[in-house]
């Protein structure tokens, strides 16, 4: 597939995925809305992608909702090409949902500017990393809005509830450093820095481990969050460590351990999933 507002690159494992509107500052608008949405989906159907790095073309990562249309930004009554019985459901919030439905480790990589929605979709990724150049914003209130991309959910999840509140109840755009002691970002870098520093990371994720492995702990990992008693992650945890734990994945993780060798692991994330997969019901919106 092309794309018009990303670039998609795989290589040796590793899925580079830039958003390309650098003449826009990379701002959302419909087409990357979409565009995303389908690049997850393809990078979830190919095996041989392991890792995702979502960084962006220019000098920003990205600078929120396209305000091109001046006041009338966010009045879904004067945006064009609103799908059919769809009207009241959020683009920011799609994609998030989508990233959050991935089945492969997402890295965040800030090489500038992320604000807004540019900020908001990235909290379903599993790690964000950042240049010394990012700066960060929920400017939702500065600008007569709410909190989108369901960020309410993921937001005080991961910085908590006081962090979260600030920053969404200022508005105010602050430095990767701030990010850092907020919790919101994993480390800083020199912008020279910071790509070989998420391929650094990614080749250690898509070298060592199990691609089904990767697919699972990711899933518990974030669905867990919102179950009401450990006994729930109690249930699924037994379900698919017995699952692994039966497989030709496990069986070669130790033999590999135990030779001293690198792993070479073969189940297919997109052909393999045990029978309890999924273990959750699916939300429709409604």
């Amino acid at each position: 597939m092309s794309y018009e507002t990303l670039d998609y690159q795989v290589k040796d494992g590793i899925l580079t995925l830039t958003l390309n509107r650098p003449d826009r500052m990379n701002a959302f608008n419909g087409a990357m809305c979409r565009e995303l949405i389908a690049a997850f989906d393809a990078a979830d159907a190919d095996d041989n992608v392991r890792v995702i790095i979502v960084t962006g073309a220019g000098k920003a990562f990205c600078a929120g909702a396209d305000l091109e249309k001046g006041g009338d930004t966010f009045n879904r009554h004067k945006r064009q090409n609103e799908p059919a019985g769809d009207t009241l459901r959020d683009g920011g919030g799609t994609v998030s949902l989508r990233i959050y439905e991935c089945t492969k480790p997402v890295i965040g990589a800030f090489n500038g500017a992320a604000v807004g929605v540019g900020a908001t979709m990235t909290l379903p990724m599993d790690i964000r990393m950042a240049s010394t150049k990012a700066r960060f914003g929920f400017v939702f209130a500065r600008r007569g809005i709410t909190m989108e991309a369901c960020s309410s959910w993921f937001l005080p999840r991961l910085v908590g509830p006081m962090q979260a509140a600030e920053w969404v109840y200022t508005g105010r755009v602050f430095d990767a450093e701030e990010a850092l002691k907020g919790g919101l970002i994993r480390s800083i870098h020199e912008p020279e820095e910071l790509l070989p520093a998420a391929y650094a990371l990614a080749r250690e994720i898509a070298d060592n481990t199990s691609g089904m492995s990767a697919l699972l702990n990711r899933q518990l990992l974030w669905r867990m969050m919102a179950a009401d008693h450990p006994m729930e992650a109690h249930k699924v945890d037994s379900r698919a460590i017995a699952f692994m734990g039966e497989s030709a994945d496990a069986q070669e993780g130790v033999q590999s351990f135990l030779e001293k060798r690198p792993p070479q692991f073969k189940l297919s994330p997109s052909k393999d999933r045990p029978g309890f997969y999924p273990w959750w019901d699916e939300r429709p919106f409604k």
